[in-house]
């Protein structure tokens, strides 16, 4: 199960009321990508019939099952620093990451590396 803490579902209501998109779900997912072979994304999107459905401090996440297997246990936190603001994800299952943050590879699979692009 995926959770977020107090910061990053407040962040995250505050998006979705600015958009007028309190109904939607936040998608939480990984791509092949990045420079440690897996990326991390998030969007507002609707359930998908297998995705699996988290209800977490007020906000329903949603994953699809590729991405549950990696993501399973993962914290979304909400951090604004003098380095800049943004959502990170403390997961579990990373074995490594780089130095952009958003690009993590497992014990088991390592994914397809490229850049460290955004």
């Amino acid at each position: 199960m995926v959770t977020l803490t107090q910061g990053a579902a407040d962040k995250l209501k505050s998006i979705m009321a600015d958009k007028g998109r309190e109904d939607l779900a936040v998608r939480v997912f990984i791509k092949a990508g990045g420079c440690s072979g897996f990326s991390y994304g998030m969007a507002l999107d609707e359930p998908k019939d297998d995705d699996q459905v988290v209800e977490t401090s007020g906000i329903r996440v949603v994953i699809d099952p590729m991405s549950a297997r990696y993501l399973q246990g993962a914290e979304i936190d909400y951090v604004d620093s003098l380095m800049g603001a943004g959502f990170k994800i403390h997961n579990p299952n990373a074995v490594s990451t780089c130095g952009c943050g958003s690009s993590f590879r497992t014990a088991d699979d390592a994914g397809q590396p490229g850049t460290c692009g955004h």
